[in-house]
């Protein structure tokens, strides 16, 4: 990805990694499509002298992102991410890291919840899906020279 990054993209050139071993990141296979939730904490109070008006603050911040795709048996990232279904604890736990096209990288703690895991109709290729829940401050960062 070049220094400066301007213009329209296609979704695709997100580029979603799992660390399936220490500093060992592998890309998921197979993915069709994600969706991201941010979801912010705001405090909201009225003082008497803003006679009426509310002031507002941002004291909190979570993320969610939404994986689809298809169950790809044999791929690092694909089984390491199914392997979490029936984990629960700390055990849940999985290291990400989103790589935009403008190229920012986050690299966050995740619980991996497991929505489905080879299901469909008869015809259908498996599916791979997951919720992959923000656990605490994650590390953002920016590209040089932008």
């Amino acid at each position: 990805m070049a220094d400066t990054f301007t213009g329209v993209f296609p979704v695709h050139n997100n580029v979603f990694e799992v660390e399936t071993a220490e500093n060992t990141w592998s890309a998921i296979a197979n993915l069709e499509g994600f969706n991201v939730n941010f979801d912010g904490t705001v405090e909201e109070w009225t003082a008497m002298e803003n006679e009426g008006w509310t002031s507002a603050l941002k004291t909190g911040m979570k993320w969610t992102l939404t994986l689809k795709g298809k169950r790809t048996v044999g791929d690092a990232g694909n089984d390491f991410i199914a392997g979490k279904k029936f984990k629960t604890g700390q055990d849940a736990y999985a290291k990400i890291r989103w790589t935009m096209p403008t190229g920012t990288q986050i690299v966050q703690e995740v619980v991996v919840n497991v929505k489905a895991d080879g299901t469909g109709d008869t015809t259908n290729v498996g599916a791979l899906e997951a919720d992959l829940q923000s656990n605490g401050k994650p590390t953002v960062t920016e590209p040089s020279g932008g």
